[in-house]
Order: C-alpha cells, then sequence, then structure tokens
C-alpha cells in the first residue's frame, strides 16, 4: 500500500498553479502597482522645491498696471534716414548676389558632353590605380 503523501507532487504541482495561475499573475501585479505608487508620493526634500520660471515670472506687486504708460525701447529706435539707407544697403546686396549667382550657362554644350563621358573613366582609372594627383604629379 502507497503512503498517500507520496502520491507524487501535489503539494508543487497545487502551488504552481496557485502562483502561476491567473490569478495570482493579477495579484501580484496589483501589489506592484500599489508599491510604485506609494514609492512615488513620497518626497525627501520638498522645502526648497519651486518652478523655475516662479523666479522669474509676473509678481504680484499689489497694483494694476498703468496702461497709458507707454513702455521704454529696449534700445535706440531709427530714425527714417537710417531705416532708409540700410533697406538701400541690403537691396545693393541683394543685387550683387543676385548677379553673381544665377544659372551656368555653356558655351559649348558638346564639350561638356565629352568631359563628362571620360570623366567617370578618368576617375575610375586612378581609383583603381590607387595614386593621388596631388602627392603624385605624374600619376595619371
Amino acid at each position: 500500500m502507497l503512503y498517500l503523501g507520496c502520491q507524487g507532487n501535489n503539494m508543487t504541482i497545487n502551488i504552481g498553479e496557485t502562483v502561476f495561475s491567473g490569478t495570482g499573475r493579477f495579484c501580484r501585479m496589483g501589489a506592484a502597482v500599489v508599491l510604485l505608487a506609494i514609492a512615488g508620493c513620497s518626497s525627501t526634500n520638498v522645502e526648497g522645491a519651486r518652478p523655475v520660471a516662479a523666479a522669474d515670472g509676473p509678481k504680484n506687486t499689489g497694483t494694476y498696471p498703468n496702461l497709458n504708460i507707454p513702455p521704454q525701447a529696449a534700445a535706440e529706435q531709427f530714425t527714417e534716414a537710417e531705416k532708409n539707407a540700410k533697406l538701400a544697403q541690403l537691396k545693393a546686396d541683394q543685387q550683387a548676389q543676385g548677379s553673381k549667382g544665377g544659372a551656368v550657362k555653356a558655351t559649348n554644350q558638346a564639350a561638356l558632353n565629352t568631359l563628362a563621358k571620360k570623366h567617370g573613366a578618368d576617375a575610375l582609372k586612378q581609383i583603381e590605380a590607387k595614386c593621388d594627383p596631388a602627392l603624385d604629379p605624374t600619376c595619371k
């Protein structure tokens, strides 16, 4: 006759089902969430805590601002003559930039096509030969 306690690993299986079952998993997740919430609510230093912008933001002076007083300018304003001089200088600079740039005008399209066809082969020869024309003037 077999001893009743030796009928297999019933005790281990029952514990495993409880620990790893859906209900056990749900309880463990709930406990983890509660512990994280408690840890997040605790703080060690709240005495000097304040927003950074609080020091530089609006201040309550106890009075309403007077909007009839014009604000002071941060810098001296341009006069009309200075404004016109600066605009003329900007327009002259713009004109100078426009005359330098623009599309490249090809005078000889056939020569450019020949150069394009030949350039790839020449570059490939230099790469395969592993020579640098800047270092070796005889390299071709």
